[in-house]
């Protein structure tokens, strides 16, 4: 059924134009939230615990300029899977790519670090084009396997790599190309063991450990990358050197600080971030610490 609904309508609907894409994204902004009203308890609930000095007009505005772009996302999603590479590479600018260019010269790998901030989706098909390292995701799996395939063939077509979680520590102890290895750090760690706990959005927050974990490791210098939404369609990706010598960082230095950039991020355009995401569903237990 999976397979007959995708070439039924996505796939036709992917080889739309942008602009009929946007009219399509005005219906699921619509019929998805102001009638199936999706998840918009789970957004209040964010939007509030994340911004209590706003007052309820403030939060019902942001809560709609959400979804708005929400839908967009959906619809660009939709477009990745018949983008070609010109078009990706026009619609995703990476402003500043010159940033890695030491590293490569250096023969080190590097990590890049974000959030589901802006479109993501666009990031996979964009972003292989103007760098020199390999780009490499970490992924989670998708329950179902006809639609996993196709997002792996779909972000991986123009050279990014996918790795999922569960074939991280393989990778990681294995390869030995130039890579810039893509995170994105700010998922609930609901199954991870180790987590570091600080404050986020105004909230006790779990963060994953991975980026720390592996920069410290390989000692691979930490990228913060941030994307901008110019117009609808349009967005430019921003890269800053958190660090540049992981090896010398104290526990939880590297953790705070790629969190910390993704909330300011967030506080200047929250429209933007994913707040259907069921972020702090993991509570800390007491006595557990860092």
């Amino acid at each position: 059924m999976t397979a007959f609904l995708f070439h039924l309508f996505v796939k036709p609907i992917s080889r739309l134009p942008f602009s009929a894409l946007y009219i399509i994204s005005d219906l699921a902004y619509f019929f998805g939230y102001k009638l199936g009203r999706y998840r918009v308890k789970v957004v209040n609930r964010n939007l509030r615990k994340s911004f209590p000095d706003k007052t309820e007009k403030e939060i019902t505005q942001l809560r709609r300029q959400f979804y708005h772009h929400f839908a967009d996302i959906i619809v660009e999603s939709f477009k990745i899977f018949s983008i070609t590479e010109e078009e990706a590479m026009a619609r995703f600018k990476v402003n500043n790519p010159e940033v890695l260019d030491k590293y490569v010269n250096e023969g080190r790998s590097v990590l890049l670090v974000g959030g589901h901030y802006n479109n993501w989706e666009m990031l996979a098909v964009g972003i292989p084009g103007y760098i020199q390292h390999e780009a490499v995701a970490i992924y989670h799996r998708l329950g179902n396997k006809f639609l996993d395939a196709k997002f792996l063939s779909s972000r991986g077509k123009f050279g990014l790599k996918m790795i999922s979680r569960q074939e991280v520590r393989e990778y990681f102890a294995t390869d030995d190309k130039l890579t810039c290895t893509i995170f994105g750090a700010d998922q609930s760690p609901s199954i991870a063991k180790k987590v570091y706990w600080m404050d986020f959005l105004n909230q006790d927050t779990a963060v994953m450990f991975g980026v720390e974990k592996f920069a410290k490791e390989k000692n691979s210098p930490v990228i913060f990358g941030g994307i901008t939404k110019v117009k609808r369609g349009h967005y430019e990706f921003d890269m800053e050197v958190l660090f540049d010598d992981p090896s010398q960082c104290e526990y939880g230095e590297i953790t705070k600080a790629h969190t910390s950039r993704l909330e300011k991020q967030i506080l200047e355009d929250p429209q933007y971030w994913l707040w259907t995401h069921k972020r702090w569903k993991r509570k800390r237990k007491p006595g557990e610490e860092n």
